[in-house]
């Protein structure tokens, strides 16, 4: 028997940051994402021995330990070994086994790949071992193992977007209350969206982590120009629930400029010299705003081209060694099944 799962990669459109806690828990945090068809995919193989073979495929990565729980993490694919970890603890696993995964987009680009990854490995033990746990379950579950479990910094959209797929506006609340309203969105509006917004890879990646820690030191610290900031990307997601609702999707281009502008303010490292003069250019040719995907810092860039202005983006953005990537916006969330 094998065992699958996969889930999809988001593009975070409008507030940014503000599911990050300690902002989040002070002053509530609302984002609006959307997932796309790029997945991070996963296959659990039970086996007779009793071994842990991993197999990361897009990483070229391979490891074999003994099944003896809990893994060490030692840099060696620990995110995996994190969700093993938590399962094994929380459930128990009933034997060795093989995991194989495999993410369309690389680590640190900005589109949620690393928490995608979680969520995809824990759907697929949910599979195997049948475990009780409902969509927030699921999406709270991948976020404890990320953030308390492998103490890696970050928000809590990308776990619940990749779990529930679709266009949702989120809420986060104080004490890891996270509400996710789906949006019924005509289609002939998301069809405009996804002709209009070039997705483009920089060909660079971060560690976000960086940047997210900084951004809770300016929280804890009382930084009034990163709190303001943060507070104005959360009034972006209001705007751009409204924009997309109303069918006013040319709006979204000042909406993504007015949301870039005011995240830059959150923490040094957002932005640099290279993405702004790609941003830069990518107006000239005829966008009307855009952002950077994700913490910041390098990876994807999205922007909005209006009218039949993409063409002159796309080969304004070519002169910047990065390449253009190709996309729908999906309505599903993790999917696992056992063939």
């Amino acid at each position: 028997m094998i065992y699958r799962s996969k889930a999809p990669l988001r593009l975070g459109l409008a507030g940014g940051g503000t599911d990050v806690s300690p902002y989040s828990d002070m002053y509530g945090g609302a984002i609006l994402n959307a997932t796309i068809s790029l997945y991070a995919r996963a296959a659990i193989e039970p086996l007779q021995e009793n071994k842990v073979i991993f197999e990361s495929a897009d990483r070229k990565e391979q490891l074999t330990c003994d099944a003896t729980f809990p893994l060490p993490l030692d840099g060696k694919l620990d995110i995996l070994k994190g969700v093993i970890n938590r399962v094994a603890k929380d459930y128990g696993i009933p034997s060795g086994f093989k995991l194989t995964t495999f993410v369309d987009a690389p680590a640190g680009s900005g589109l949620g790949t690393s928490s995608t990854l979680v969520v995809t490995v824990l759907g697929a033990f949910a599979e195997w071992l049948k475990l009780p746990l409902g969509e927030y379950d699921m999406a709270h579950l991948a976020y404890v193992i990320e953030r308390e479990d492998l103490k890696q910094a970050g928000g809590k959209q990308d776990q619940y977007a990749a779990t529930f797929g679709g266009v949702n506006f989120m809420e986060f609340y104080d004490g890891d209350k996270v509400i996710v309203n789906p949006l019924r969105i005509k289609d002939k509006y998301l069809y405009e969206l996804e002709n209009n917004l070039v997705l483009y890879y920089t060909s660079t990646s971060r560690l976000s982590s960086s940047i997210i820690s900084e951004q809770q030191k300016n929280v804890h610290d009382k930084k009034s120009a990163s709190i303001e900031a943060m507070h104005h990307l959360k009034e972006q997601a209001v705007m751009m629930k409204e924009a997309l609702l109303k069918g006013t999707i040319d709006r979204i281009g000042d909406i993504l400029d007015f949301g870039f502008q005011h995240k830059k303010n959150m923490a040094v490292g957002i932005s640099n010299s290279s993405l702004d003069d790609i941003y830069d250019a990518a107006k000239r040719a005829g966008a009307t705003g855009g952002k950077i995907s994700g913490a910041g810092g390098g990876g994807f860039m999205i922007f909005y081209c209006p009218a039949n202005t993409r063409y002159a983006v796309v080969d304004a953005l070519s002169a910047f060694g990065g390449h253009v990537k190709r996309y729908h916006f999906t309505n599903h969330g993790l999917n696992t099944w056992t063939i």
